[in-house]
């Protein structure tokens, strides 16, 4: 598995603003954004789609998302130079008692209202024309006065587009929304226009991160989710949700990353799942990931991936924390 080919890399930026000047002395804005909402409304593509580059991953899995994942992107023009800082945040789980899962979703919802706290802006998405139990849910921990865009995702679903006028007065009267923003998360254009309306809610002050930073997540991690990706992709509606990777070895030698990992599964029966027939789903699954990891980093990478199965995981407390789970 050693095939190389070439992009940019995502660099990890610091945290210092006074590193951060903004040479032709325009005002500098800079704030935190929450992007928010029930599973499977596009969050991932959407964050992906601002900052311009693949950070976080995506599948028709719910539940994929499962940290707080930061990406950034900033826009330095004459007039008003701006970094936005996004938090993509897992959907929300209504089902708090789900057996097997109540500590991995525990830990998922956590999160989500810390994120919600820090923030100056959320965005918060929704399928456009749909409204459910999950996204009222999610709607209810918004904090009152925390300035909220509505963002009507999937724009291209809808037949008529007349008819998102009495979806829209009812999403008023749910919520007194700064905005409403119809969009497809995959259109550059549709997200690009985002950022425009964005802007003015975010504060004047210095810049959080380096200019060409992307995210603040290490490349381990995103190794991790990179591999977690491709095995739920690969594995469609067969695997369960409740399956997870673990990085046990990173090591760079220049251009040149080794990485051993661990999927973690529920059961024998997911064990076997995950390795296919002769081995060849696993291997399937370690040579798409290395192939985009070598995308994304410019370099060679040696991937090793191994399975066990670990009964529980996902309603055990510590061991949550140890696969990395705030």
């Amino acid at each position: 598995m050693t095939d190389a080919t070439e992009q940019q890399p995502a660099p990890v930026g610091d945290a210092d603003p006074a590193d951060h000047e903004h040479e032709a002395g325009a005002p500098q804005r800079c704030g935190l954004i929450a992007i928010v909402g029930r599973p499977n409304v596009g969050k991932s593509t959407l964050l992906n789609g601002l900052v311009g580059q693949k950070i976080s991953i995506v599948s028709r899995k719910a539940q994929t998302t499962r940290h707080r994942i930061t990406g950034i992107r900033t826009l330095d023009d004459a007039e008003v130079a701006t970094q936005y800082v996004f938090v993509d945040t897992p959907g929300f789980q209504t089902q708090h008692t789900t057996k097997g899962t109540a500590a991995l979703n525990r830990a998922l919802n956590k999160t989500v209202q810390a994120v919600l706290g820090d923030v100056d802006l959320v965005f918060f998405v929704v399928e456009a024309g749909r409204f459910g139990l999950g996204d009222a849910k999610v709607l209810s921990l918004i904090p009152p006065g925390k300035p909220t865009i509505l963002v009507a995702n999937k724009l291209d679903l809808v037949r008529q587009r007349n008819d998102l006028l009495p979806w829209l007065k009812q999403m008023q009267e749910r919520h007194p929304f700064a905005e409403f923003v119809p969009l497809n998360a995959k259109t550059e254009g549709d997200t690009e226009r985002l950022l425009q309306i964005a802007r003015p809610y975010l504060p004047e002050q210095p810049w959080f991160y380096d200019e060409e930073a992307l995210t603040d997540r290490t490349d381990k991690f995103l190794a991790s989710e990179l591999i977690r990706e491709k095995l739920f992709r690969l594995t469609g509606d067969e695997l369960p949700y409740t399956s997870t990777v673990v990085i046990d070895k990173f090591e760079e030698e220049g251009a040149l990353r080794r990485i051993s990992a661990t999927i973690i599964v529920e059961r024998d029966a997911h064990k076997g799942m995950v390795i296919g027939d002769g081995g060849e789903r696993i291997k399937r699954i370690g040579s798409e990931a290395r192939q985009e990891l070598e995308r994304l980093w410019d370099g060679k990478v040696f991937l090793e991936l191994w399975v066990k199965v670990r009964s529980g995981w996902a309603d055990d407390e510590h061991r949550l924390k140890s696969y990395g789970y705030e």
